[in-house]
């Protein structure tokens, strides 16, 4: 007796690879059965007569004077930011500030009056009490340095809101001249402002310039002179001996930096006494001696060094004797 067979159904395949392989087989027939795609030629190199007409073969012979030379012609600063907007040169001149100081020693300063500003507006007493002298030469003092950063030749760290902080801090500067609740509350902001900046945020502050900008707003000659004594004596103690200058040569380079430009800025338009022949062979004396002392740390002239700070020192006591 034949044996029975059993028969079995084939098992159907899984749903998901079903529905795979419909989604591929209709994608393939919509590609053999979409049209060809017409697509444009190449523009025709021929000219009907109306419209050569319209047109010269050589275009110079229509224009006058010497052909431009685009490439001579100057770039444009671009923003630090990264934008495409040229960067406003606010001060810059087309001046090389960074044969005079670096932006390390500007960077330095900044950090430096930190201490200093914060020191004279910890309480209204203090600051009433006499702190508001110290905070007006240290706002100044930022102000400057902000301003040089803001018009320096060279990619410095700040940049991009120097000219805020230069304008920030200059009116701070001036409303300093008295210690009342108003300047002490505007030296807190400033505070505020300037620890930020260097966390890395931009000043929250918005300055009220309404003219140009002029390196005569930036500080007055009263905070720059004090400034200037304070570099005399730190530059007088760091060549007091050949040991005092190798062990001292980073800050008196810093502070021949710090000279050097002071004694730029001071010659600058509209600053006082910019006019005055004497006053500004005095001054430009004291920055070309700034100049050498800065040379000399390099070299690690001491001789030089010692020579160049009794330059700087001369030319200061002549000028305070004319201008005393």
């Amino acid at each position: 007796m034949p044996t029975r067979r059993s028969w079995k159904t084939a098992p159907l395949p899984p749903l998901p690879a079903l529905i795979l392989f419909t989604l591929c087989w209709l994608a393939v027939a919509a590609v053999v059965a979409a049209p060809p795609v017409r697509r444009s030629g190449p523009p025709s190199t021929t000219w009907d007569d109306m419209t050569a007409g319209l047109f010269s073969d050589d275009a110079f012979t229509f224009l006058s004077g010497p052909r431009p030379d685009f490439g001579s012609a100057p770039r444009p600063v671009v923003s630090p930011s990264g934008g495409g907007e040229p960067a406003a040169e606010d001060g810059g001149d087309g001046f090389k500030w960074s044969t005079l100081i670096s932006g390390d020693t500007l960077t330095d300063e900044i950090k430096d009056l930190k201490d200093r500003v914060t020191s004279t507006a910890t309480t209204p007493s203090t600051f009433k009490g006499g702190g508001y002298n110290d905070a007006r030469e240290a706002f100044s003092m930022l102000a400057l340095a902000f301003g040089l950063i803001a018009a320096h030749d060279q990619d410095i760290r700040w940049k991009r809101d120097a000219a805020t902080a230069r304008d920030l801090f200059a009116r701070a500067g001036f409303n300093c001249k008295v210690g009342t609740d108003q300047t002490f509350n505007e030296s807190r902001l400033r505070i505020e402002d300037l620890e930020g900046m260097i966390q890395g945020s931009p000043p929250k502050g918005k300055p009220e310039q309404e003219e140009d900008f002029r390196w005569s707003q930036v500080a007055g000659r009263p905070p720059l002179m004090s400034r200037l004594e304070l570099a005399g004596e730190i530059m007088n103690a760091s060549i007091a001996s050949q040991a005092d200058f190798k062990g001292k040569a980073d800050r008196l380079f810093h502070e021949a930096e710090i000279v050097a430009a002071i004694g730029e800025v001071v010659c600058r338009p509209d600053f006082e006494y910019f006019d005055d022949e004497t006053y500004v062979e005095y001054a430009s004396t004291m920055r070309d001696a700034a100049v050498a002392v800065r040379k000399a740390c390099l070299d690690q002239d001491y001789d030089a060094a010692r020579a160049a700070v009794g330059d700087i020192s001369k030319s200061c006591d002549t000028c305070h004797g004319d201008y005393r």
